[in-house]
Formats: C-alpha cells, sequence, structure tokens
C-alpha cells in the first residue's frame, strides 16, 4: 500500500510539473473600447514555455495548431503544440557560417508567404531568406531573397511581414551585429525599412527611423506601422502606402511623455493587428492596445520584457515572447 501511495504522489507530482505556470499581470482599462477587446473577467496569462535566452518571432500555424518562434541568440527556431509542449524546430536558423562569432546569431522574425512558405529574418546571415522545406518536414535549407542594399550587406533584419501581393516588408537595425552601431562591420550607415518587390527589386521605404523594429500592416494594407525601440525615441511611427513608397509620416503612438513606471522592462517592438485594425503592440511593461487612429485603449501588464505576439485565428487568444518565456494571453471566452 506504501509503495502504491508513493506511485501516486510521483505520478501526481509528475503530472503538475507539466502544467502550464500561470503568471501574474495588470489589465488597466483606459477606454470603454477594450471592453470589446478584452474580457471584464481576470486574464488568464500562462507560461507555456520557458528556458530561452531572448524569445523573439511567435507566428501561429492554424493547420498544425503550431507556435513557432525564435530564440535568438541560440540560433533555433523552437515549436510549441499543446500536446508535446516546446520542441526544437529548426537549428541554426539565422547564421549557418563556420566561423564563430557573438550577438544575436539566429532568426528573429517570423512570417509565412503566399504559398505558405516560411520566411526568416537571419539577424547572423544578415539577410531575408526562405526556407526551403515544407513546414512538417524543416530544414537547414534557405534562399536569400534579400543580403544587401546597393551592395552593401544589411545590418541584421529583425522583423518581416508579407503583404496580400507577395511583396516582403522588413526592418533593418543592429541588434544582430556583435558592436551593434559600433560594429567595424556595418556597413550601411543608417537603419532601414525595406520592400521586396514580387520582381525581387529591393526598394529603401525609408531611413529615417534611427531604431526600426516591429512592422506592420494595418488591414486594407494602406497604413504601415513601424516600431522604435529607441529610448530616445520611444515612438510607434505610422505612413501611408503609395505605391512603391511611404508618405504622410507621423507619431501613431509616442512614449516621449508617458510616465516612466520603475522597474518597467522593454521598448516599442512587435505588433499584431486584429480584423478591426486594433493593434496589440508589445512595449515597456507588457502589451499595449490602441485602436487604428492610435489612441491607447489599455494595457496589458507582464514582468518581463514583451519582444513580439501573435493573435490566434479566431482572435480570442494572444501568444507574446516575453524573455525567456512564452506566454498564452485568453483575451476573451
Amino acid at each position: 500500500m506504501k509503495k502504491y501511495l508513493s506511485f501516486l504522489l510521483l505520478l501526481l507530482l509528475f503530472n503538475c510539473s507539466s502544467l502550464h505556470r500561470h503568471t501574474s499581470s495588470i489589465t488597466m482599462r483606459l477606454d470603454p473600447l477594450i471592453d470589446s477587446i478584452l474580457s471584464r473577467d481576470p486574464l488568464s496569462v500562462e507560461i507555456i514555455a520557458d528556458g530561452f535566452a531572448w524569445s523573439e518571432g511567435p507566428l501561429w500555424i492554424e493547420k498544425s495548431h503550431m507556435l513557432l518562434f525564435s530564440d535568438v541568440p541560440h540560433n533555433t527556431i523552437y515549436q510549441w503544440t499543446e500536446a508535446k509542449g516546446k520542441e526544437i524546430y529548426l537549428t541554426p536558423s539565422g547564421y549557418t557560417d563556420t566561423i564563430k562569432r557573438g550577438g544575436e546569431t539566429g532568426s528573429n522574425g517570423l512570417t509565412l508567404d503566399n504559398e505558405g512558405k516560411l520566411i526568416l529574418t537571419q539577424c547572423g546571415n544578415r539577410q531575408i531568406a526562405r526556407m526551403n522545406a515544407s513546414l512538417d518536414t524543416p530544414a537547414v535549407k534557405f534562399t536569400s531573397l534579400a543580403g544587401n542594399y546597393q551592395g552593401k550587406k544589411f545590418n541584421s533584419p529583425n522583423d518581416v511581414i508579407v503583404n496580400s501581393k507577395g511583396e516582403i516588408f522588413f526592418t533593418d537595425p543592429p541588434y544582430g551585429l556583435e558592436k551593434n552601431m559600433a560594429d567595424p562591420l556595418k556597413e550601411i550607415p543608417f537603419q532601414g525599412v525595406y520592400k521586396i518587390k514580387k520582381t525581387g527589386e529591393l526598394i529603401l521605404l525609408t531611413d529615417s527611423i534611427t531604431r526600426p523594429n516591429g512592422i506592420l500592416l494595418l488591414p486594407g494594407e494602406k497604413t504601415l506601422l513601424v516600431s522604435n525601440s529607441d529610448p530616445d525615441k520611444p515612438n510607434w511611427y505610422a505612413f501611408d502606402i503609395v505605391g512603391d513608397s511611404l508618405a504622410n509620416g507621423r507619431i501613431f503612438y509616442s512614449l516621449a511623455n508617458y510616465p516612466k513606471i520603475p522597474n518597467e522592462k522593454g521598448l516599442p517592438d512587435g505588433m499584431k493587428a486584429d480584423h478591426k485594425g486594433n493593434v496589440f503592440a508589445t512595449g515597456p511593461g507588457g502589451i499595449w492596445i490602441f485602436n487604428k487612429t492610435g489612441k491607447l485603449l489599455g494595457r496589458i501588464n507582464v514582468a518581463e520584457a514583451t519582444s513580439n505576439c501573435a493573435l490566434s485565428p479566431d482572435e480570442k487568444t494572444l501568444y507574446v515572447t516575453n524573455d525567456m518565456n512564452v506566454l498564452r494571453i485568453k483575451l476573451r471566452p
């Protein structure tokens, strides 16, 4: 009997250890419109995976019920499923050379092209690449879609999106370089936002943002948002898309005069939008929620620095890369 009870206790401990851990959060409701986005009940915030150096680039794959995300310093893409938890999906993911180097070498932003192929920003290889394998059988086989501007290597492509035409938009801050802005291998003097046309032509959209990071197209694809992870200019910018150019550049929302909260971690980073154009933006202290005109509706505050997020197709669940953790937040029933 004693052995049987000991077995049951071990089984219970094993099952408890495999359960998702809930973490604390505070919801700030700053506008009544937030009630159509977030449940009035306390939000369920779970740590569904942990143990990463810096998690980034979450991408929900609906057909496989799978979340992909990067661990940038560890040069690895992980997958998470409800059944199996976290597993290595692809490594190396962003740096494939044999010469050892430091810095943030791995993939960062992830998305799918219109044919369902995985598109990666590769910090170490300093390029936008496509994985030449199916999502179900990942392999370290890449085609470079863009690796330089006017013959000069990119800094370290960071975040990426694809529009309905199959055009690719991406940001190129210096964060993947070992010495950041002071790195002797930095070839481009600015930090750009670019577009790759279907023909393969590369277009510089803007070089005026000091640290372009997260990038997002609002529904209708007429407005481009870019976050600036510069502590001296902590802004989200908006631009009108006019053909192959950007126009009417403006501040979508600025944190310059926002009261700083002690121990609040993070800067403007990755973003996602729902079908109404409400924006879930990672930033200081957690997730900032704006309407499509840049009005702050509310916040979901969490402890660690957030880097990016992904919405489920029904827009009821938000997956958040949260430094060493990955979170699942149930927004509403």
